[in-house]
């Protein structure tokens, strides 16, 4: 599979891992997209094509879904109060289990602002392998109570915020990963919805070259890939070896080792298909496991990141002394368990190297998947054979069309 480089320089596009049927395939067109902020008149209505309708029976009461701090000061700050509805549409599910639990409301309650909050306009949300692992129950002790709206990562517009906010404005872009803790009591209301309340510290600026499709792409997995690194004690001169380099975390580890750490070298693992998407991101050795054990090589590297769940293969190839990020599966001695806590000023402080195009976005071809086709969405992910990361775009088809009419 080769990778192919947008005319932007900030975003990877790629060429889908396996083929959607022609009835099953997302109706709008990477190779069409024009960023929100160059919107193109021509397009007008037809940027967002529901090319599906909603079988799901209509609930017979509104669902009341509430922010995970529900006991927020009534004093808010909102340019026009009348903007924001009373609801809005929203994916939720009100018991564990697999896709089929979601369903699609037209009438869930918009969260509430907590003082340091604001109200996000979604404009696009993206999926990771937490959403549907939280999904089938496996965090049901540190999980917040039923029913859920799910989605971590947000790209969208301020309409409203709180009295403490300092930094944020009404009219703001702004991307971040919704939830601070992503096992442990994570929110509510997450980002599959029109609106999202956040807090003001997991927010920061959209970067101003990146369309609202590719800042979604990026909170939850940068965060984890920097962080990581951090943890690891990862800085200039050192090696690593980043298992599932074509992963949503892998392929942002590889660039931030190279780019922003400073890294010796960096090698990594993918399918064949995929080694030259490695190697374009910046990888000196792209390991082909279905052909090379890469815990039988001779080399051994400072830093293993284990995006994928090797941490006993991974023990075998990490220096003495040396660290072993685990993100998921079973940890083995030097390795680590690893769970990010967001933060937007992570966000802040590698916005200059998105800007300059040093790191990129990578999303899957596949997608953007409309709010429609959540469920659909969630299933291509599922099977484990995303390259980047799955978004789903627009939310808000209003801000769009405002947008278009401009």
């Amino acid at each position: 599979m080769e990778a192919l480089l947008s005319s932007s320089t900030s975003t990877l596009r790629l060429q889908p891992p396996f083929s959607l049927s022609s009835s099953s395939k997302p109706s709008l067109s990477l190779s069409t997209f024009t960023p929100p902020s160059s919107i193109n008149t021509k397009l007008n209505s037809h940027f967002y094509h529901k090319t599906s309708k909603f079988n799901q029976k209509k609930m017979n009461s509104s669902l009341r879904v509430s922010a995970s701090s529900s006991s927020s000061s009534a004093t808010e700050t909102a340019v026009d109060s009348e903007t924001v509805p009373s609801e809005m549409k929203a994916w939720v599910y009100d018991e564990y289990g697999g896709v089929d639990v979601l369903k699609y409301s037209a009438n869930v309650t918009v969260p509430d602002v907590n003082d340091d909050q604001v109200l996000v306009k979604v404009v696009a949300a993206a999926l990771n392998p937490v959403d549907f692992k939280r999904r089938y129950g496996k965090f049901q002790a540190t999980d917040s109570a039923l029913p859920t709206v799910p989605g971590y990562d947000v790209a969208g517009v301020v309409v409203k915020v709180g009295k403490q906010v300092k930094g944020l404005k009404v009219g703001d872009e702004v991307y971040g990963d919704v939830h601070e803790k992503a096992l442990d009591g994570p929110k509510q209301s997450g980002s599959l919805a029109e609106y999202v309340a956040v807090e003001e510290k997991l927010l920061a600026l959209k970067p101003k070259n990146l369309d609202f499709i590719q800042a979604a792409s990026l909170p939850l997995a940068i965060e984890t890939a920097y962080e990581g690194l951090e943890r690891a004690g990862f800085s200039e001169g050192k090696s690593i070896l980043v298992l599932n380099g074509a992963g949503g975390v892998g392929s942002l580890v590889i660039q931030l080792a190279k780019q922003v750490f400073g890294a010796s070298k960096v090698a990594a693992t993918s399918s064949t298909p995929k080694l030259e998407l490695l190697k374009s991101l910046g990888a000196d050795l792209a390991i082909d496991y279905t052909k090379e054990n890469f815990e039988e090589l001779p080399e051994k590297y400072d830093v293993v990141y284990d995006a994928i769940g090797q941490g006993e293969k991974a023990a075998k190839v990490v220096k003495e002394g040396g660290s072993v990020v685990v993100l998921t599966g079973a940890v083995t001695p030097p390795g680590f368990r690893f769970v990010v806590t967001s933060n937007g000023s992570v966000l802040t402080k590698l916005n200059p190297y998105l800007e300059s195009g040093k790191v990129k976005a990578v999303i899957d071809q596949n997608g953007p998947f409309p709010f429609d086709r959540v469920k659909e969405a969630f299933a291509y992910l599922e099977t484990n054979r995303a390259t980047g990361k799955v978004v789903v775009y627009p939310v808000s088809e209003e801000y769009i069309l405002e947008k278009l009419g401009k």
